[in-house]
């Protein structure tokens, strides 16, 4: 049984939400403390373009299986659409659309001349070959090729995609126009114009303000620990991260089961563990231990850095760290918000915490637009005084407005997002 994502589904559906409910009901408190008016609500609320494709696999032994894919793009007042695409069975189109819409409020929050867009394919990766893989790969991108492009909408990994995947997607658009563009995703290797320090931009970003929210509650790196939830991509660079900042990360879990170890674990060597073995679980220099008691362990820090939904109403009573910053998308629901507010744990939102990934995506976007690559201490250096200031923006928004940071983070952005929409004017 896969821990990380069958208990928030089973939680969704007891508290009667999701993560779109969540998206819209985030949404609806920045608008009524922004005084909007109903009509710009409804147009913030609602995506301004949905694709759904049908994608027909032909397998490795010769069967025939049909997948569904989707594209939203939430708002481009700003800019040419932005977000991720996901392959991971869980994949609906709500999901999606709240994705995409977190999207839109990350890169107004980071002041990043995009708006919001997210992907994704009703597929289990780990159940097909590289070869399939590529071939679902090439026939979504093809059957979306219409609406994404280096100046309407720009694909990058999520969960369950990678660099190679944008390397498929640069070719199959390529070879469609008939000529390179290297723009038209971002997040692809750097032998075909990707960008030093994209790979771990966004675990860099959650260290950045995990590191400062830590020190805003007054705890210092020597002596914190820490405890990460999920240890793929984002989560096993947060750990390594936190590590050398000198934080102890004393227990880690994937969607097999968890680790733990009193004085913290050796990440590098739990990193070549999971390259060799695909799990966290046997890891030999640390204790096994329940995966779904993690999010309770008594730490100073707590990032989940999985899928939406991990921290509910069942569960967010257990949390007994003093921060919780959301390498996830939407880890935490409305319900266990509130609770965590009431316990007096600092919540750190997905949109500001794990915006490092959409930052550093600008930032190779820009690189190839012109075709000059940055240094990898240039993107570095860019992307903490990119993050930290909007720490500083939040903290101030909330303090000034007596808001959580979650509710000034999204009043921030919708703020930005509403400017612009106004400033352009409603098209007859």
């Amino acid at each position: 049984m896969t821990t990380d994502v069958l208990a928030p589904a089973a939680a969704e559906a007891a508290e009667g939400t999701g993560p779109l409910a969540d998206a819209q009901a985030q949404l609806s408190a920045a608008v009524a403390a922004l005084g909007y008016e109903t009509g710009l609500h409804r147009l913030l609320a609602r995506p301004r373009r949905e694709m759904t494709v049908s994608i027909p696999l032909r397998r490795d032994d010769g069967s025939v299986e049909v997948l569904t894919g989707h594209r939203v793009q939430h708002n481009f007042s700003r800019g040419p659409a932005k977000g991720g695409l996901r392959y991971s069975p869980a994949v609906d189109l709500d999901e999606v659309r709240a994705l995409a819409m977190w999207m839109t409020w990350k890169c107004a929050l980071l002041d990043v001349p995009y708006g919001g867009a997210k992907g994704g394919i009703t597929i289990d990766p780990r159940n097909y070959s590289r070869g399939e893989l590529e071939r679902v790969t090439r026939r979504y991108t093809s059957e979306i090729l219409p609406i994404i492009g280096p100046e309407r909408d720009i694909p990058a990994p999520d969960i369950g995609t990678d660099e190679q995947t944008m390397a498929w997607m640069m070719d199959t658009y390529s070879v469609s126009v008939g000529y390179t563009v290297p723009g038209v995703v971002t997040g692809k290797p750097v032998s075909v114009g990707g960008s030093l320090g994209r790979s771990s931009a966004t675990s860099q970003g959650v260290v950045h303000i995990a590191l400062a929210a830590l020190a805003h509650r007054g705890i210092a790196p020597a002596g914190a620990t820490a405890a990460v939830q999920g240890f793929g991509k984002v989560g096993a660079g947060a750990a390594q991260f936190l590590a050398e900042a000198g934080v102890e990360v004393v227990a880690v879990s994937d969607q097999y089961g968890a680790v733990h170890r009193t004085g913290g674990l050796d990440v590098t060597a739990l990193q070549r563990h999971v390259a060799a073995t695909g799990s966290v679980v046997g890891f030999g220099g640390a204790d096994p231990f329940p995966a779904e008691r993690l999010l309770g362990l008594d730490v100073h820090l707590l990032v989940p850095a999985a899928v939406e939904g991990v921290l509910h109403a069942g569960n967010a009573a257990e949390v007994t760290a003093e921060v919780v910053v959301e390498g996830a998308n939407g880890p935490t629901t409305g319900a266990a918000d509130e609770i965590l507010a009431a316990n007096g744990v600092l919540v750190v939102p997905d949109i500001l915490a794990n915006a490092g990934g959409v930052i550093v995506s600008y930032f190779e976007w820009v690189q190839s637009n012109q075709a000059y690559w940055w240094s990898a201490a240039e993107v570095d250096a860019r992307l903490e005084a990119r993050m930290l200031a909007a720490w500083e923006k939040v903290l101030a928004v909330a303090a000034e407005r007596g808001l959580s940071l979650r509710e000034a983070a999204t009043v921030t952005a919708v703020q930005r997002v509403a400017d612009a929409h106004l400033t352009r004017g409603l098209y007859p």
